[in-house]
Order: C-alpha cells, then structure tokens, then sequence
C-alpha cells in the first residue's frame, strides 16, 4: 500500500537512500492523479466483495457442514478476501485526498489488514490446489490424513505464517507529515530508533517475494503436473472438469498478481525519475487487476461448482418464490453433504 511522494513533499534530513529508495526527489503528480482516479473503484470493488463474499458465507452456513476439508479452506479463503477488500474505502479516501485523515492507529490497522489479507489469501489459494492434488492424485490412501483436524491445523498454520509476515508492516506503517503539512501513511521513509530498519525492509522484501510469489508458483505448477499426469490416465470425466475449474482459477490468480509483482520490484529496482514515474502508471493499473481477483475468486471457486448454483437457486425460490417456475432446484442436493472431500465434490 504505497503511496508515492512529489518532490516538494520529501524531507530529506532523515531519510535513508539505501537500498530501496534510489530515486532523487521527484515530481510524481501525473501518475499519482491516475492511481486517485483509479481508486473510485475500490468502492465499488468493497460492495461487490461484500455482497459476494458474504453470499458464499450464507450458502456454506445454510447448506454445508464445516466437516469436509474443502469446506474449511474455502471458508477461510472467503474470510481472508473480507479482511483484505476491508481496507480498499480507507486506501480509495486516502488516495483521493492525497492526505491520511483517520488517525495513526487506523493507519497501522489498514496497514496490516491489507497484508494480512493479502498474504493469507496466497497461501490459502496455494493450499486449496495441495488438496486438490491430494484429493486427485492419493484418492484411495489419504482419507486418514484430509480430515477436519488437518484442515483446521493447516488453516492455523497459514494464519500464523501470514501474521508473522505482517509485523515489518506493523512496525514501520505509521502516519507522518512533511513540509506541506499533509499527513502520509505509510512505511516511515526513515530511520527508526533501535530498529535495523534497513534489514527489517529487506527481510520483508525478500519474504514477499519468495514465501507469497515464487513458492506458491512452485507448489502450484508441482501439484497441477502431478494432477494432469493422474487425470490422462485415469480418464475420469468429473475428475477432469475439476481440475479444469481449479486451474482455470489459479491461472487467473497469476494473470492478474504476478503483473503487480514485477511491477513492485521493477519500482523498487528504479534509479531515475522518469523511470520511477513509467513503472508508477504500470503500478497503479496493475494494482487494480490485482485487486478484481480478491472479488471474484471466492465467487468464482463456489458458483462454478454445480452444488453451489443448486444452493443458490434454492435461497432465490425461497426469498422469492414467484421464480419457483423459472429456476429448477435439486431439492435432493441438501441432503446429500458428505462428511468427507472427494475430487469432484466442487
């Protein structure tokens, strides 16, 4: 969550150029103005996430059990999506104001939030696909491991990893003020006492880059090899248009953060103004696609999935039962909640 400074904005006295500021003060007006017009989306980002996430919440508390190990992750990775499009409004004003008016504490809250968010989602993402791959490639052996105690330690896992991750942004995201008297939040740009904020910024650098981005890819594409190498030679149809499903969404995940990833070491990697603003344009667009999937991805992992759509249909003829006609509805499918994940139980 990185809001760039204009030149007359930068206080040099303290600021530390190494290793991650190597731009000299400079004008970033123009790109900023695009990163303010393009943040009115965040709001609506926030009430499309709210409404669909929460719908996700309501099926899976109507319908399903927390007893299979999908079920857990899902909802997990539907709360982690909440906590990060949580802090879209706060980033929206604040990026349209050029100008931090909610106080240092909530600073420090949106910070971490949006990490948290952010971070958890990844892993969780990552650890959907590692049960899929189970699920597909071990069906007949790993009944005993993917019970619910394995899914509610693994989700404890991914949430501790994914605090932990966060406490660079705890640490050094607070609220400040330049010349101008406008108030800024984000990281302190200099140094801080008895902190080795050099070191704690590259740990972070290095930590998001390698746990959040390169790791998740690996397992990712691991798991997928082994699951298409099952698939072709099983020749089981519903095995197959599961893992078409999960791929469809893990490569959508890519599509739209890897650009913003590059984008982020690219900024981090620039030596001159002009470049400094270039790769400003392509952050703040790419930044944006980044943050569609969080809307969608939940939605996306549920209604594909032909058990979702019939729970869907059954809360719309209840709600609204002149639609009874027009929509048919499995009334079978409520009955039917098994206590354990199968490969194609999407």
């Amino acid at each position: 969550m990185k809001m760039e400074l204009t030149a007359h904005d930068y206080d040099y006295a303290n600021y530390s150029e190494e290793p991650f500021t190597p731009v000299p003060p400079c004008n970033r007006d123009s790109d900023n103005n695009l990163g303010a017009q393009l943040s009115f989306l965040y709001y609506f980002m926030f009430v499309f996430s709210l409404f669909g996430n929460g719908l996700v919440l309501v099926i899976i508390h109507r319908f399903e059990k927390l007893t299979t190990v999908t079920n857990i992750l899902l909802l997990n990775l539907v709360v982690s999506s909440l906590i990060f499009m949580s802090s879209l409004p706060f980033m929206g004003v604040y990026m349209q104001l050029s100008n931090w008016i909610f106080g240092k504490v909530m600073c420090k809250i949106v910070g971490s939030v949006y990490y948290l968010g952010f971070y958890s989602s990844v892993l969780f993402l990552t650890l959907l696909t590692f049960d899929r791959h189970l699920a597909v490639v071990y069906s007949m052996g790993v009944s005993r491991v993917r019970h619910r105690s394995y899914a509610v330690v693994s989700c404890a896992v991914v949430w501790l990893v994914s605090g932990l991750a966060c406490v660079k942004q705890m640490i050094l995201h607070t609220t400040f003020s330049f010349i101008d008297n406008k108030m800024y939040c984000q990281e302190y740009p200099g140094d801080l006492p008895f902190i080795d904020v050099k070191l704690l910024r590259a740990s972070g650098f290095y930590l998001q880059l390698f746990l959040f981005l390169i790791f998740p890819l690996a397992v990712i594409i691991y798991c997928y090899v082994r699951i298409t190498i099952t698939v072709i030679s099983s020749k089981i149809v519903t095995k197959f248009k599961t893992v078409r499903l999960i791929f469809i969404i893990v490569l959508l995940f890519f599509m739209c953060w890897t650009p913003f990833n590059i984008a982020l070491l690219m900024h981090d990697e620039a030596t001159t103004c002009e470049e400094a603003r270039k790769i400003g344009y392509v952050l703040h667009v790419t930044r944006n696609i980044a943050y569609i999937y969080f809307c969608i991805s939940p939605i996306f992992y549920t209604f594909v999935g032909k058990k979702f759509q019939n729970y869907f249909r059954q809360l719309l003829v209840k709600y609204f039962p002149g639609l009874k006609k027009h929509v048919s509805v499995n009334q079978n499918s409520r009955t039917n909640m098994s206590t354990k994940s199968t490969p194609n139980e999407l």
